[in-house]
Parts: C-alpha cells; structure tokens; sequence
C-alpha cells in the first residue's frame, strides 16, 4: 500500500501538513461524489470554470483527511488531522501516483486507443477473456486524463491482465496517458473524424495515438486502414501483428456465404458471427487478432463469439411503482462499478429514499468474507437506506449488512417472494450480473406503460451544457429553462441534473412549475417568467422569483408583500415588443422600486428578437447597447448591480461578446441548434420511440384510415405503430407527409394520423410487431422533421404528451 509519506517523492510535491501517515486505498476528484474513508486521497483541480479548492473545508467535515493541492488552502489551522501536499498540477499527480502504483504490478496489460470502437473491443475482450482470466478495465468509457488513471488504480494482486483504452483531444495527451497504462499490448481501432479539430491533421492525429504503445511489445491493428498503416511503418515500434482482408497480413480473413474463413500460421479456419454491421465485424476481429496472439485456440474463439452480449453503454432512470424511479443497471455487476453506481443513485434527489438490489459479484478474485465486507462498506458510505441481495454468497454474510436489509438465494426466489407493496416513494438501484437475469426484477417492478416513450440521454444533455459553458467565461451564470416540462424532457429529472452539474439558475413559465421542482428537491434559484397574483403566496412559500415586467404586476406583488423579503427579475423591453417596461418606464420604476426595498432585485434583463439570424446582428446590437443603458439607470437607483442578461441559446452560440453577467439557456441544451451556422458539437437528448403494433398485407386499391383518406397504390405492406396525436404525433403528418424509421429505413405515413395509433408503410423493410419505431433522434433529426410539417423544433419538443412515458438514460457504469 503506498502511504501519504511517500507522496513527496512520487507526486514531486511539498508537504504541507501532515497529521498522520496514512495509507491510500482510493481516490477521488468530484467533491460532489468524494466518500470519506481514511485512506481516501482528494485531489484537488483547480478548472476554468470549477475550483475544487473552494469545498476542502467542506469535504474535511464530511471526514476527508487526506489532500492534494494545487493552491494555497486558506485557514489551514481548522484542519487540525489534515494531510495535505501541494503540487504544480492536481492532475499531473493524479497520473504519477497511478502510474507508481501501476508499475508494482508485471501483468499484461492491453492498451486500446483510436477514433471509434474502443469501448465496445474492450467490453467484449472483457466477455471473452474474463472466462479464463481475473480482468480489471476501465468502467464503462473512463477513457480521458482523469478517467484512465482512476481506472488503472483498480489494479490489484488478483488481477491476471488489464484491458484500458485511452482517448485524446490534442497533442501531447497521450504520452502521459501511456505512462498510466504502460501497455505490453497495443491494439489500434480505427481512425475518423473525432477530435479532428485538435490536430493540424490526419496524419498528426494518427502520431499521437500510436504513443501510447511506444513501449509496448506488440501492436495489433487492420492493416486494410492504410493511413494508420503508413503510420504504424514509420513509428518504428517493437513489433506488429496485423489482420486484414488484402495480402500482408499476419492474420487473413476471407468472408464467405456463411461467415469467415481466417488463415493465421498456414492454419485456416472458420468463424461465424453473430452480426453483419461492418462496425461489429471490425471491433470483432480485433478480439480475435488479439485471443490468436495469446495463444486461444479457434474453437475457444468461436465460443467466445457464440457468447458474446450486446454492449450496454447506459444505464436507464425509469418510472416504477408505487411512485419509485428505477435505475436500470443490470449489464454487469463489479466493485468499481457499483461504487460508480451507488454515487449516480446518491445524487438523485426526486425521492429521500434509496435502496439497491444486487446480486454476487462473479469472480471478483476476493475472498467472499473481503468482498462482501466492502459492498456493506459501499452501500452504507452511500447513505442506501435498503439493501437486498440476491445470491448466496450476499446471504451468507448477511450479519455484515444493517437491520433494514433482506436476501434472497436466487432471482426467482426474489420474484415469488419479494412484496412490492413494501415499495413506496423509493429511487432503487437495481444492478446484477448478467447471470442473474435482473431485466426480470426490472420487468416486475418498472410501472407498465404503452409502447411510445421519450427517451432522454443525460450524457448528451451534459456533453451539450459543457459545450455552452465552453463558450462564456468563467465568470458569467447560466440560467437553464426549464419551462414547459423542461421542453417536453421532464422537469424534475432535468433540473435534478442540472443541479448536479452546478448551473446557477433554472427557470420556469409559470409558479407551479417552480413548485413541482421545489417539492422534488430542487434548491438552486428559480425565475418564474409568468407570474400572477394568485400564484403570490406559492411564490413566497417556496422561495420563487418573479418576473416582473409591468406596474400592474409590480404594485400587486408590493400590496401583496407587505413588507416581506421577495426577489424579483426585471424585464425590459429593448426592441422585442412582448413583455417588459421600456425607456420612459423608468422614471416610476426606480421610484417604486426605492418605495419597497423589501423587494430585492436579483437580475435586469431582455430579450433578443433575432439572435439567431446574421441579418439581425445590427438589431442585437443595438438592443444589447438600450439594455445596458436602461439597466445602469436602474442599478444607480438601486444602489447595487443586480445581474445583466440578455442572451438566449443563439445568442449565446452567435453572439457570445453580449453575454454580460448571465446567459439564458433553453432549447440549445436539448442540442437543438436554432441557427443557421451549423454548432455540431451540439448532441441531440431526445429520441421519440414506439413500436408497430401489427404488421398487415394490404391489396392495390384498399383505403386506409379515416375518411378512407389513404390508398395502397400497389400491394402494400403497412405497419400500425402505437402512437397518435393524443402523443403529441401531430396529424400534420399524415397522408405520407411525415416519416418514421424502423430498422435503419423510412417508412411514409399513410392516411390519417389517429389519436392513439398512426400507418404506414413498410413495403420492402424487413419489419415484425414489437419493432422500434423512431419518431426522431439522432437518425432522424428533429429539425428535419420538424421542417416536414412547415414548424420548429420547439413545437414539436413540447407537444410531446405528458402521458408519453420518459425514459432517461446515463453511460453506463
């Protein structure tokens, strides 16, 4: 174990304080998710828009002991039984440390790197060699400058080789992510797009990868990818071992009717995969490029293949009984990855209650009694007021757990026994090995729902934040919309991430809404942008702020008052001619404001009517430079300068030198993008999803539908998919305006759309009931459909029926 006396050296630090010499058997850098044991180490990074620094003193209290810093900590005297070391770099010692701790240990390790497949070669090498081996990896695409070091940590005796791919952005990242990993085997995916902005070129982009096996003793990749085959030649490294289907290879492949002949050592042999998609095919044969250099035997090979499981990058956050939320994790189940889960459930606020269902954890390579021991130090850390376990290895040591704890020897043993009605107002982690079959615990308790849902990917929703954020400075708030149901999304599970990732203010269109969010938990401040008298006293109740944009509203909110403290948002109208007090205004305005100082100011600000078109830019500008104008009378009456803002989305993607003390972020969060320029980093959240209902042959000439207002022109296959305009699938697209997509191909609507259920056709598609149906997503772009029916994509968003299920999905852990 290394110990905080030996950080000096490794680190290449200055001691600060030390209380006592511990040792260090975890890390953490997200004071937000930073559990207190002794041997915790806290690292301490100080971004550009986070300072970690500011929550020492905070993380202390919580029982932290142990620091690394990269600032001067202030009041170090209140920190009697401290640690702490300060550093040049928070992260650069992140990554020193593990690479010490990574070379104590002579196992193999495989190292993956490139543009795309990484995650999904390492899963499968997970599947494959995890049969035979004890295999340690990163959780689920901990793959960046942080996320690779806190993977390689978990290295420890038991383990028989290590699987970690590695990612970068720009030059210079990947030499210090080879010194974490220190690869014995490197295997190269492909190459493409992504990142391509961080390099001078193709070329360049291929260099940098290939120094993460610099100091590997072989290489593995498709020698078909002739840049990276260029590259690889000119690298200049130990040794290579290539498969491909052209001459060359060290590993030949040949596709034939009914899978793949593979030649390897004047051997041949052959495969048959599970898959078609070139994509799988690829990743694939970069697993058996690598079980061939191992030494695996063919029909080992072919085993695995059989074998192998789908890839599950997500985890998903769905409604359950009893008024419960499910977060459905059941693709796997290891130490690393349930402490990673157990945070994910800690910090969802909607419902007090936690409790985790988990099955063993397979060969784990502990001892039971060890095992067991840190799960129970796991779920209590993480303040789960349930646990049930489900195996008998969780029930023989059932002693270790407290009283609020109940087992079960199998899954079906839980099923039979288990009374649900014991589950109320709960947020239940159900995570399980893939043995235990957990999707039927999932099936029991998930509350049943036709088959139209909105599913929300909380990983683009904070990929598309980041983005924003990456636009203002540091200093500037952000005030996240989320009124009508957060844009058809779902309010609280969106404002529960929002304030996770520390926005500054979320606002709502009307005083219930702000209500809803405040009895789910939601404390960060909220603008109410459509209040009315009779939502005053919910306002004052729940610590609402109003808009206020005329006298009528000001002087009933004043009479209202009577003296009390409310904070208020004042909306000026600089050319947009909807709501708001304009120039001559002023005058009475900062009279009645200096007549009620019990009524706090908290932010000025307007609204852009063209922000998102260049042709507008000389508008924008001229209503920034009034807003400033007016505001600046009204912070002189006030004595004190609430907060500027007048940006919206476009605005903040257009026009970011007016971003003054905040921005207003709504539709771009969800990564609609409304201009015209093209933001591609922006990611879409939603998907709309059904599924066909029935699937029938139609004869030329048969109407379909209402008013018989569809005709089968030919023999026609037709699929009846489970949604209407009472989804919000708006009869705008019927009689073959609107498309879906199912199984990769559009299909027309035909006739009419009903309210429960809409037609189409699907002559030629290779479709049966039960198949998805994608209404929009990431294939089938909302603006597009949108344009389809002539409207925006805001419409179609918040049309979306409240009785439309939503479904939120997380990376997987």
């Amino acid at each position: 174990m290394i110990r905080f006396s030996q950080l000096e050296r490794i680190l290449k630090g200055k001691t600060v304080f030390t209380f006592e010499d511990r040792g260090i058997t975890s890390l953490s850098i997200d004071s937000r998710k930073a559990t207190a044991t002794p041997g915790t180490l806290f690292f301490a990074i100080a971004g550009e828009r986070h300072n970690a620094h500011r929550f020492i003193h905070e993380l202390y209290q919580r029982g932290i002991r142990q620091f690394v810093v990269e600032q001067k900590v202030d009041s170090v005297e209140q920190l009697p039984e401290a640690n702490i070391i300060q550093v040049s770099s928070s992260i650069q010692a992140l990554q020193r440390l593990v690479a010490f701790h990574r070379s104590q240990f002579s196992i193999p390790v495989v190292g993956i790197t490139g543009s795309n497949g990484k995650t999904i070669i390492k899963e499968w090498l997970f599947q494959m060699l995890s049969k035979k081996l004890n295999v340690v990896k990163n959780p689920g695409s901990y793959n960046s400058q942080v996320g690779v070091p806190l993977s390689v940590w978990q290295i420890q005796s038991h383990h028989q080789i290590g699987i970690f791919e590695a990612g970068i952005s720009r030059p210079d990242e990947m030499q210090n992510l080879a010194q974490v990993i220190q690869p014995t085997i490197g295997i190269f995916s492909t190459i493409g797009s992504a990142h391509d902005e961080g390099f001078s070129d193709r070329e360049q982009k291929i260099q940098e990868k290939l120094r993460l096996f610099d100091e590997a003793k072989v290489v593995i990749y498709c020698k078909d990818h002739a840049a990276i085959d260029r590259a690889v030649a000119a690298h200049e490294l130990k040794k290579l071992f290539t498969w491909g289907y052209k001459e060359g290879a060290d590993v030949s492949i040949q596709r034939k009717a009914s899978g793949f002949n593979v030649t390897y050592n004047k051997h041949t042999f052959s495969l048959t995969l599970p898959f078609s998609d070139p994509a799988s095919v690829e990743n694939c044969f970069h697993c058996v490029a690598l079980l061939l250099w191992l030494k695996y035997d063919p029909i080992y090979i072919q085993e695995c293949i059989t074998s192998l499981r789908t890839v599950h990058m997500r985890l998903e956050l769905k409604e359950g009984i009893n008024h419960c939320q499910l977060i459905d994790d059941t693709y796997n189940n290891d130490l690393a990855g349930l402490e990673i889960s157990l945070q994910f459930l800690l910090h969802q606020h909607q419902r007090t209650r936690k409790r985790i269902i988990l099955s063993d954890i397979l060969e784990s390579g502990l001892e039971k009694d060890a095992l067991i021991k840190q799960i129970a130090e796991l779920v209590q850390r993480n303040k789960v007021d349930n646990f049930t376990g489900v195996g008998k290895v969780l029930g023989e040591f059932k002693h270790l757990f407290s009283a609020n704890a109940s087992f079960y020897e199998s899954t079906e043993d839980f099923l039979s026994n288990f009374n649900t009605d014991q589950l109320q107002d709960e947020v239940i982690l159900v995570k399980g090995a893939r043995a235990f079959q957990f999707e039927k615990i999932v099936s029991r308790l998930q509350r049943k729902v036709h088959g139209t849902v909105m599913e929300i990917n909380l990983g683009a929703l904070v990929n598309n934040l980041n983005f924003f954020r990456s636009r203002l400075r540091p200093s500037t708030r952000i005030m996240v919309m989320v009124k009508a149901f957060a844009y058809g999304s779902g309010s609280n599970e969106i404002a529960n991430i929002l304030q996770y990732h520390k926005v500054d203010y979320l606002g709502v269109a009307y005083a219930d809404e702000g209500v809803d969010l405040r009895k789910n938990h939601i404390t960060l401040p909220i603008m109410v942008m459509n209040p009315s008298e009779e939502s005053f006293n919910s306002i004052l109740t729940y610590n609402l702020e109003p808009e206020i944009y005329s006298f009528k509203i000001f002087k009933a909110l004043a009479a209202f008052l009577q003296g009390k403290v409310c904070h208020i948002h004042i909306k000026l109208d600089t050319g947009m001619h909807r709501l708001g007090f304009e120039e001559r205004d002023l005058g009475e305005l900062t009279n009645l404001l200096s007549s009620n100082p019990n009524i706090k100011v908290a932010s000025i600000f307007s609204h852009l009517a063209g922000a998102d078109e260049l042709q507008h830019d000389a508008f924008s500008t001229s209503q920034a430079d009034k807003f400033r104008r007016w505001a600046d009378v009204i912070s002189e009456a006030l004595g004190y300068k609430p907060f500027y803002h007048i940006l919206n989305t476009p605005g903040i993607l257009r026009l970011p030198h007016l971003q003054m003390d905040m921005v207003r972020l709504g539709i771009g969060l969800y990564g609609v993008d409304p201009t015209t320029e093209g933001f591609h980093e922006l990611k879409p959240v939603a998907t709309l999803k059904t599924i066909i209902s029935q699937v029938r042959n139609i004869p030329k000439g048969e109407s379909i539908g209402y008013g018989r207002r569809g005709v089968a022109e030919q023999d026609m296959t037709l699929a009846t998919i489970a949604v209407g305009y009472a989804d919000g699938f708006s009869r705008a697209f019927s009689r073959g305006v609107g498309h879906v997509l199912i199984n990769g191909k559009r299909a027309p609507v035909i006739g009419n759309v009903c309210m429960d259920m809409s037609m189409v056709d699907i002559t030629g598609i290779d479709a049966n009931e039960g198949d998805e149906v994608i209404l929009f997503g990431a294939q089938l772009p909302i603006q597009e459909v949108a344009a389809s029916i002539k409207t925006i994509p805001y419409e179609i968003l918040t049309n979306t029926s409240e009785r439309v299920k939503r479904v939120f999905v997380a990376e997987s852990i």
